[in-house]
């Protein structure tokens, strides 16, 4: 839903593309090492679920108390092991034309022909969601912007526990570029001076700073809150799509966290999209997951997008055939027709509360943010290339991606070899439910808290974020040690 257009990439990109995602998705499946990507382990306590089998919530709240000690970098305080030893973040101070000065025409000029104002109020999340359908909670919900993640990241980093003011200090250093609301304004112009400017600028103004001598950038990271491919133009023919951030040696020392990555890119961690669900507590994650795991779910599977015609290969034609084939088994929601209620959280989120199985194909790009959504509604994701997740946020999704998810390759959908129906009839009805806790159980990891009621997370998107960054920084320092 609400993909930027990819233009100007050629069709071998996208078969290189394929063909590398899929050999990253076979070496993970079969090395059987995806636990030394996904460091989530928790202690539980669980409580029953439809009577059967049980349902696991982490003893750990998302939300302890915010230590009021002051932490010291040498790893004590008066003989008392300091927390944040090893996890100090130091945030640089950008110059304003990097950041705030950007959202700050947000009427126009921040996305060509809309007004993006409303999507950056509340610190990124939007306007609040309303509620006339009965669907969702009384407050944390919100009509956040799949593209919004650069401000939200930035005002819950100054709510981060272990920031500190000396950078000598810090393990890693955090750089408030808005890069993806930046390349928004220009993405269709055809002047690429006009779409490169701000990061040129921005690489030059960072390599010039003192902290960046202490590792050359590699222990520096930001947040670009769009498709990779929207910062990754090779050329400088002006019908290709996106600017060169990417391109850039200074970016390239950096680690970058965006919704969607290069999987074989050294620098590039994925990080979920943003959701509609912003908790400021515990008690409403747990409430939410107690009401979904006991929704009765009428619709066997649904989809809610629009067809590609234009997009070569695309699918999305024939999966909408099938679910109108389905009848009363298929919800369509189809954002040509209801282009409005695909951006009323109510609207969908009621249509993935309802649904078992939710399908999740590619459109613009390889991955949705309609499967985070899908998750945050209990549904089971339904994919049809590996891209679209699996080979995407290793450190969020379990695995083995069979445990929470159904895979069904494209090539048979395209074809006409596979009823969608069919092969989701077939799980039963013990299968369904095991693969429902699961999804249910990774709402926490999946969500973005609120961090303005001063609480601080531990398990939630962003926190998960910051360990792999720090996990990747200090590899790469202990490697510069030992040459």
């Amino acid at each position: 839903m609400g993909k930027s257009t990819v233009g100007g990439k050629s069709r071998n990109k996208e078969l290189l593309y394929v063909f590398m995602t899929w050999l990253v998705f076979c070496i993970l499946m079969l090395s059987g090492h995806y636990s030394s990507l996904i460091e989530l382990t928790m202690s539980s306590t669980s409580f029953p679920i439809s009577g059967k089998s049980t349902f696991s919530l982490p003893t750990k709240s998302l939300f302890p108390i915010r230590k009021t000690k002051e932490n010291l970098p040498d790893g004590k305080k008066d003989g008392v092991l300091d927390s944040c030893s090893g996890r100090y973040i130091y945030i640089h101070d950008l110059p304003s034309r990097f950041n705030v000065d950007i959202i700050k025409n947000c009427n126009s000029s921040l996305i060509k022909w809309f007004d993006m104002c409303k999507c950056v109020m509340n610190g990124g999340f939007g306007p609040p969601a309303t509620n006339s359908r009965d669907i969702l909670q009384e407050r944390s919900w919100y009509a956040t912007d799949q593209f919004s993640l650069e401000v939200i990241f930035h005002n819950r980093m100054k709510k981060y526990q272990c920031l500190t003011n000396e950078s000598s200090l810090a393990s890693a250093i955090y750089v408030p570029f808005y890069a993806g609301h930046d390349v928004s304004r220009y993405l269709w112009e055809s002047n690429i001076s006009s779409r490169d400017a701000a990061g040129v600028d921005f690489a030059d103004w960072i390599n010039k700073q003192p902290e960046w001598k202490t590792m050359s950038g590699k222990d520096h990271f930001f947040v670009a809150g769009r498709i990779i491919w929207d910062f990754r133009r090779e050329t400088n023919k002006s019908s290709d799509w996106g600017n060169n951030l990417m391109l850039l040696s200074e970016v390239k020392n950096m680690t970058v966290l965006t919704i969607e990555s290069i999987p074989w890119s050294p620098t590039d961690i994925a990080i979920p999209y943003p959701t509609y669900f912003h908790p400021t507590s515990q008690e409403e994650v747990e409430a939410w997951q107690k009401k979904i795991k006991q929704q009765k779910r009428p619709y066997l599977y649904s989809f809610v997008g629009a067809p590609r015609p234009n997009t070569q290969g695309s699918i999305r034609g024939r999966i909408i055939e099938q679910c109108l084939d389905s009848r009363e088994k298929c919800k369509l929601l189809n954002c040509n027709i209801s282009s409005n209620d695909c951006y009323d959280p109510g609207r969908v989120m009621e249509i993935f509360l309802n649904s078992r199985f939710c399908l999740q194909p590619t459109g613009d790009s390889y991955t949705r943010r309609s499967t985070f959504d899908s998750i945050l509604g209990g549904c089971i994701p339904v994919f049809f290339n590996p891209g679209g997740a699996y080979g995407q946020y290793v450190s969020y999704l379990p695995k083995n991606h069979s445990d929470y998810s159904v895979f069904i390759p494209e090539s048979d959908i395209r074809d006409g070899k596979t009823s969608i129906e069919k092969v989701l009839r077939k799980k039963s009805e013990q299968e369904v439910v095991k693969m429902q806790e699961e999804v249910i159980k990774l709402i926490p990891k999946v969500i973005y808290v609120d961090p303005s009621s001063g609480l601080n997370t531990s398990e939630d998107a962003f926190d998960i974020a910051i360990k792999k960054v720090l996990e990747r920084v200090n590899t790469t320092r202990r490697g510069m040690k030992t040459v």
